[in-house]
């Protein structure tokens, strides 16, 4: 009986997570040594390949780019037509070549040689003329590849996209690479605004619907009105003591215009932090059922506010 898709798939992916764990069991020597090597260099981590190592190699640049770390995909055949001038002296250089024997490699690994340019090697052949011209190895397992005739590029992209990732990782650990550096470097889409502070989008100064506990509801109507939240903050010396909703004028409609703002407000209104993540301000709004939160800092002052329709703009959704 014959082989159903389900059982390739499952075979292949036996294959590559074996590959995986080999890796993690032997991973090579000289690992922590390119870590410290990347973290020092003044330039960028230059990347190359050919074929699938190349698709690997730009996408191991730009997962090191997006985490703190600067680097470039060049690709080998436009290197030799005038693209080594885009490496520098400051640069370190990772070439992947799961032979070690990628004839398209040559020009750059006489680059790196004739200028003294730091050269890392991923490739699972150590006697290889790549990783005798490298000053650090990366050394895969040689694990068979995946697919039926074991020639096609499969265990080896896989073991090396993973040891990419284990590079940008350590080095992002290393950088102190947090949250904030994170968004920095992905406004954009919805990760970055999954990263957004409630800082980034709130309303204050002007903006804010205040009122004092003594002020006469008739000139809380107005502010609340002109301002546009559907809820005056009451404050005591720059601090938060209650809150003015639409709930609370339903509550109060008799003699409404004779009572103080302080008579009408709920005391004790839920409040959030400047810093706090934009994803969790909009889960305590959505739980709680609703549309406004008073910002204040650590002394309770009230420095902001941020209304539901804020972070849908943002794209928090």
């Amino acid at each position: 009986m014959s082989e159903t898709p389900s059982d390739i798939a499952r075979k292949v992916l036996a294959t590559e997570t074996e590959a995986l764990v080999r890796l993690s069991d032997e991973l090579p020597a000289d690992f922590d040594a390119v870590v410290a090597l990347l973290l020092n260099i003044r330039g960028r981590v230059i990347v190359s390949g050919m074929g699938k190592s190349g698709h690997v190699a730009a996408k191991i640049a730009a997962t090191l780019a997006s985490t703190g770390t600067p680097a470039q995909f060049v690709h080998p055949g436009e290197a030799s037509h005038g693209d080594l001038g885009m490496i520098t002296s400051a640069d370190a250089v990772i070439l992947i070549s799961n032979s070690g024997e990628t004839r398209e490699l040559a020009d750059m690994i006489g680059y790196c040689a004739r200028f003294s340019i730091p050269m890392i090697a991923i490739t699972k052949r150590a006697e290889s003329t790549l990783a005798s011209a490298a000053d650090h190895i990366l050394l895969l397992p040689d694990a068979p590849e995946a697919c039926a005739i074991g020639m096609a590029p499969t265990t080896s992209t896989t073991l090396c996209m993973a040891l990419g990732d284990a590079l940008a990782v350590a080095l992002m650990s290393n950088r102190g690479f947090g949250r904030d550096s994170y968004a920095h470097f992905h406004p954009g889409g919805s990760l970055g605004a999954a990263l957004l502070r409630v800082s980034a989008v709130m309303h204050k100064g002007d903006e804010l619907p205040v009122v004092n506990p003594d002020t006469p509801m008739s000139e809380a109507l107005v502010v609340m009105s002109q301002k546009g939240f559907g809820v005056a903050a009451v404050v005591t010396d720059g601090q938060v003591a209650g809150i003015i909703t639409d709930g609370d004028l339903r509550r109060n409609m008799e003699g409404l215009l004779e009572r103080r703002a302080g008579e009408v407000a709920t005391p004790g209104p839920m409040v959030t932090r400047p810093e706090t993540l934009l994803t969790e301000a909009l889960g305590v709004l959505n739980a709680n059922k609703r549309t406004v939160l008073l910002v204040v800092d650590e002394a309770e002052r009230l420095v902001g506010l941020l209304h539901i329709h804020d972070a849908l703009r943002a794209g928090v959704a």
